[in-house]
Formats: structure tokens, C-alpha cells, sequence
């Protein structure tokens, strides 16, 4: 799967910390991540990250024109809920992307955690069919 991973400044220790606790479960994946966000995960844990441009300088565009082309299967956007963002609109955008393409998004630790455990438990294989479906009918 490809997963994105984005944290707002004060929730990037958070997603430091959660990577590592998953980081098992991660290491299976192809990791993509903004900026600062990827920096921190990489140094912290050694996983290999994609890393786009940082949130505000067009980093959420970028995940957002991944997720777009259907080329992303999950994201967890750490938000920070209580701090204004200057680029709200692009966050806005992002979440309403996930929304039309149906791709699984955690903003929050609690929901985040359920997804990373729904991987390893195969409760994400769903984006596996609809890439299937893109490329040819299913055999069973």
C-alpha cells in the first residue's frame, strides 16, 4: 500500500511516535510524507520515505494530486484542530480529495491506529480489488 503521512508542527512529535510503535507494519508499505514530517520519521526510525515539499509550500497539493489519480491507498494527516493554518484551504482540499476517491483518512492518533492495525489485519484489502478493477475483471 501507499500510505501518506502528514503532521501539523505540534503533532509531529505524535506521528514520530506512532510510526515507531508501527514501524513494523509500516516498513511493508511505500511511505510518503510532506516535508518536516518525512524528515523527522526517517531520522527517527531509518523507514524510507518519499518526501514532498512541506504542507504550506504546496506539499498537501502534492498528496492531494496523488490521491487524485488514485495513486495513494491511505493517509493520516495528524490535524492540529486548535491551531489556525495558513494553509487551511489546501488542508480542506486534501480531506475533501480522500472524501471523492474514497481513501481511507485518519486526522486524529485514535483513528490512525485503528487503520494501521486494519492493515495488518487485511482490513484495507478493499484497495487492492479497486485497483484490480482499473486494470481488469476479477478471477476468482
Amino acid at each position: 500500500m501507499k500510505i501518506a503521512l502528514i503532521a501539523h508542527d505540534r503533532k509531529k512529535d505524535l506521528m514520530v511516535r506512532l510510526v515507531t510503535a508501527y514501524k513494523e507494519v509500516l516498513k511493508k508499505h511505500e511511505l510518503y510524507a510532506t516535508g518536516t514530517t518525512g524528515k523527522r520519521v526517517e531520522e527517527a526510525t531509518g523507514l524510507s520515505v518519499h518526501r514532498f515539499k512541506s504542507g504550506p509550500l504546496g506539499g498537501d497539493q502534492q498528496i492531494g494530486a496523488m490521491i487524485s489519480e488514485d495513486a495513494l491507498d491511505l493517509v493520516i494527516f495528524l490535524r492540529d484542530p486548535l491551531a489556525a493554518q495558513p494553509h487551511e484551504p489546501d488542508v480542506t482540499a486534501l480531506i475533501r480529495l480522500s472524501d471523492v476517491y474514497e481513501i481511507p483518512l485518519a486526522t486524529n492518533i485514535g483513528t490512525a491506529e485503528v487503520l494501521l492495525r486494519g492493515i495488518n489485519a487485511g482490513f484495507l484489502d478493499f484497495r487492492e480489488v479497486v485497483h484490480d478493477l482499473e486494470t481488469g475483471p476479477l478471477s476468482y
